[in-house]
């Protein structure tokens, strides 16, 4: 595949092609992850619940995701690894830098925030120093309390205008991607058709430039689920199988389908 960049991802919305960002935590399945064709891996906050046994993101911290940045950078040296920046550990500017910087040491090639227009300076700072952003949009986990649970956000004329606007001027600070989830397929093709920036969707339907998923979920591991998850283990003999079958299915438009989405 060779060493994955931004300008690799941009070239593929530019040619159409769809792309793959799969969640990992180590070195091994990174690799493994890395071999199977996903141009991306994202460290997420995910780890909070799917390896530490919490019931949200919000008690993983910046050391925590450091560690494991480091980790999956030590097995996937080719792939575009993004990582996570955790709950309350981006509120001022001195303590973003100061969290971003030490994600971009551990090994990673770009952070994600969750959050909207409210973002942009601290985008715009990161990015003028040299550390690329990935932005998080719809249902972003580490609102959740807010949220009142886990639910599918932009469905009212009201949320979807708002999230564009604010996909609009997250991409105008200077993010180079951006992940929707859990938001109705119409809204983020809307969105991904408007932005410039290539687009990941989870739980946004087929519309996207890319798709995402927490590897967890993919392999049939998690107890509970989503709408838009599905067991990519199923007929298949090894875990590389079952993430090749992932790879395949988003490569080919196979995945998500209708079943997957929200309206």
């Amino acid at each position: 595949m060779g060493k994955v960049t931004i300008s690799t991802l941009g070239k593929m919305k530019t040619n159409g092609e769809k792309f793959v960002c799969i969640t990992a935590y180590d070195a091994t399945f990174a690799r493994i992850i890395s071999e199977a064709g996903a141009e991306t891996i994202l460290v997420g906050d995910s780890l909070g619940m799917v390896l530490q046994g919490h019931d949200s993101t919000i008690p993983v911290t910046i050391d925590d995701m450091a560690y494991h940045t480091e980790c999956v950078c030590r097995g996937a040296p080719d792939s575009l690894v993004i990582a996570d920046m955790p709950f309350m550990s981006y509120t001022s500017p001195e303590q973003t830098m100061a969290n971003a910087t030490a994600l971009m040491q551990a090994g990673a090639q770009m952070v994600k925030m969750e959050g909207g227009t409210w973002l942009s300076e601290s985008i715009s700072m990161l990015v003028e120093r040299g550390i690329p952003v990935c932005a998080h949009l719809g249902l972003t986990p580490q609102s959740v309390n807010q949220f009142g649970g886990f639910k599918v956000q932009g469905r009212t004329p009201k949320e979807a205008k708002s999230i564009l606007a604010d996909a609009v001027e997250i991409q105008d600070a200077g993010a180079s991607l951006l992940v929707l989830e859990c938001i109705p397929a119409s809204l983020a093709t809307d969105i991904s058709s408007k932005l410039d920036i290539p687009v990941i969707g989870i739980g946004a339907g087929a519309g996207t430039d890319a798709q995402v998923l927490v590897m967890h979920d993919l392999l049939g591991l998690s107890e509970h689920t989503a709408r838009f998850v599905e067991n990519f283990m199923s007929g298949q003999d090894t875990i590389q199988g079952a993430l090749k079958a992932f790879v395949d299915a988003v490569k080919a438009g196979d995945y998500p389908r209708e079943e997957h989405t929200y309206t």
